[in-house]
């Protein structure tokens, strides 16, 4: 016979932010639970609103399946002594195991006995295995935690009711400071304190109460409601997916409304209105058929439609002040000179440790004006990078940026533009910050992207060179972004910019600010996040490989990653791989490369392979490079068939290792071959 389980954890507001995570966690927990503890089940129902986390667990066996296992214990030999009574080692073995030794039988494994036992152990009710809920609850993780009253448990919020039936039957058990009822909270203001008759009957008895315990259900209703505003109105809403679900956890029974503002705000940038309304008030964004932007707004209340007009007139009014602030930080930074606020950086510190922003600014003009150079930008290109340089922090002092922190290196561009600095110095200056997250927007231009990468490198390197080096999840500086956006704006303009070459220039350079250090950390920090980009779908043989190569251009390491995946899908993977191993391996044994000398060769093979090796450019894509280097297999594998390396001869010796060192150190410039795994 099968039940359904519901399971209601009630508490105080939980932060929007981790209300989704949380449900799913639960989810997850409570499946990983009921199959450890052998209760099967049909399907298994999040829930979760700001005050509560909820699962419903259908067609739930009422029993445990029994569970037989056989242990195997020490050899016969072990287990008896010389008297043929079972030994100490047999005795702790069956013990442990809650048995004793009649239940030992012996097994023959091999042509060797081996002590057995069968452990049988019958299926324990549901509820009393559901006793252990409270466990499964208590080990859910959140970001931040907090005290309450006398407890000294650590809980996101503080917890008032947990609700736990199988079908209509109650369970009793204790949480923290509170047992299980049937009591759950209804709306903070349209509801009140209910009774959950049962475990289908979860959702209507807090309907009743002004609660939409499904956040999907939630969604559609505003995603409706919407919908309805926008035939009404002739408008279209930009529906932001992350504000979506913040909204919806924010709201135990939503009602969208539009509100209006004054359109004499429309003359302040898009971006501080919707900077605005989005980031500080949680509004969706309205423009008319065309895309343009409207004097209005679409919110959700937390309630009904009842007396809807006071909740407009007071998100209007609380938006207006917002508006007011952005409207009165436009006008006053426009009389602001970029020059002074230049000036003024040096003394606002990037980092007490590091120096001044004007300090960084000046250690990132060097390194940007080099990779200009690598990534062969044309004079126009450097000029704006160059001077983009030495302006690009400026809003930072800006009245607007002080308000509204989000809007650093867009009002850059804005302000840069009105002073009438060239747009491509303004749109580097918004592109800096470019990626803002690990899979965010990249920079669009080459000179945005060359400041970027500048910035980063400079953050990274200073940042190493004081101790302030990133380990285990500590990453308060957010160097591992940094490094992340620095790697994915090489490869998505293609720029086979060497890091150790450009990372070996940077540590050479001298400014009075800072000296760089840590420098072989720096590399390795880099390699890692070169790997993350890899990605798990490659295996980690083949990213070892390409890691240990001697070209460390991000681009093409990542091409010869995905190109190594797909030939060791080919049925001639194995044998190329595994000879290039053996030359990697033999050539790894030269203490000191001499020149070749043809008139040593012994072989036609070793002629072939040397005429092979002279002329291999490792040209193209790098699955051109891959067909290149598979393309001598033969005459790899006639070179060790017909050919001593080893020879007692020195002189053939080191001239046939020299040979082998010539292929591996081009061949290296792809992968450290030897690393790869063909087995």
């Amino acid at each position: 016979m099968v039940k359904t389980l519901l399971v209601e954890l009630g508490l105080e507001e939980l932060p929007a932010y981790v209300v989704t995570a949380s449900e799913k966690q639960l989810g997850q927990k409570i499946q990983a639970f009921l199959e450890e503890n052998r209760l099967s089940f049909d399907t298994i129902q999040t829930f979760s609103t700001p005050r509560r986390l909820a699962f419903r667990v259908k067609g739930l066996a009422d029993q445990q399946e029994d569970l037989t296992v056989d242990f195997k214990g020490p050899s016969k030999k072990i287990a008896l002594d010389a008297d043929g009574n079972f030994s100490k080692a047999a005795q702790g073995f069956v013990r442990g195991k809650g048995l004793t030794t009649d239940d030992i039988t012996f097994r023959e494994i091999k042509g060797e006995e081996y002590v057995y036992v069968t452990k049988h152990e019958e299926g324990k009710k549901a509820e009393e295995v559901l006793l252990a809920i409270p466990q499964v609850l208590a080990s859910l993780t959140f970001p931040v935690s907090m005290h309450w009253a006398e407890n000294s448990f650590e809980f996101i919020r503080p917890v008032h009711t947990l609700t736990v039936l199988l079908d209509d039957h109650l369970l009793e058990m204790p949480f923290l400071d509170i047992k299980s009822d049937r009591i759950s909270r209804g709306h903070r203001f349209l509801g009140q304190e209910t009774s959950i008759q049962n475990a289908d009957s979860y959702e209507a008895d807090l309907r009743a109460q002004a609660v939409i315990t499904d956040p999907q259900e939630r969604q559609e209703m505003i995603l409706s409601q919407i919908k309805d505003l926008e035939s009404k109105h002739g408008i279209q809403v930009d529906i932001d997916d992350s504000l979506l679900n913040e909204v919806l956890n924010l709201v135990e029974y939503p009602t969208a409304f539009m509100g209006s503002f004054d359109a004499k705000y429309l003359s302040v940038p898009e971006e501080v209105l919707v900077t605005s309304m989005k980031n500080h008030q949680r509004y969706f964004v309205v423009r008319d058929q065309d895309g343009k932007l409207l004097p209005n707004f679409i919110s959700v209340r937390n309630g009904n439609a009842e007396h809807l007009e006071n909740v407009i007139k007071g998100n209007e009014k609380v938006l207006v002040a917002r508006l007011e602030d952005g409207e009165f930080f436009w006008r006053e930074d426009q009389k602001l000179q970029i020059a002074d606020l230049v000036a003024k950086l040096e003394h606002v510190t990037f980092h007490e440790k590091i120096g001044s922003l004007a300090e960084h600014m000046e250690r990132t003009g060097v390194i940007a004006k080099y990779l200009a150079e690598k990534a062969t930008l044309n004079p126009e290109e450097t000029k704006a990078v160059v001077r983009a340089s030495q302006i690009y922090k400026f809003d930072l002092l800006t009245g607007m940026v002080g308000e509204f922190d989000e809007l650093q290196g867009l009002m850059g561009e804005k302000y840069a533009l009105l002073a009438g600095e060239d747009a491509a110095v303004a749109t580097a200056i918004r592109e800096h910050y470019l990626p803002s997250s690990a899979d965010g927007q990249l920079p669009e231009t080459k000179e945005g992207a060359v400041l970027a990468l500048a910035d980063k490198l400079d953050t990274l390197l200073s940042f190493f060179s004081v101790g302030l080096i990133p380990s285990g999840s500590n990453d308060p500086y957010a160097l591992r972004r940094a490094t992340q956006g620095l790697v994915r704006i090489l490869e998505a303009f293609g720029w086979n910019i060497p890091m150790d070459e450009l990372i070996e220039n940077c540590f050479a350079l001298s400014f009075d600010s800072l000296t760089y250090d840590n420098q072989s950390q720096v590399m390795d920090f880099i390699a890692a996040r070169v790997e993350k980009m890899m990605g798990k779908a490659i295996p980690k043989d083949i990213r070892d490989a390409v890691l240990a190569s001697s070209n460390f251009q991000v681009p093409e390491m990542l091409a010869t990653a995905e190109a190594l995946a797909e030939a060791s899908k080919t049925s001639d993977y194995k044998t190329a791989v595994e000879n290039l191993s053996r030359v990697f391996n033999l050539a790894a044994k030269v203490e000191e490369v001499s020149a070749i000398n043809q008139a040593l060769f012994e072989n036609q093979e070793e002629k072939d392979l040397y005429q092979a090796v002279s002329e291999l450019t490792l040209s193209g894509l790098a699955k051109d490079k891959l067909e290149q280097l598979f393309a001598l297999t033969d005459k790899i594998v006639a070179f060790f068939d017909n050919t001593m390396v080893m020879a007692e001869d020195q002189a053939l010796k080191n001239n046939r290792l020299a040979l082998l060192s010539e292929l591996m150190t081009k061949a290296n410039t792809v992968a450290q071959f030897n690393l790869l795994n063909t087995k």
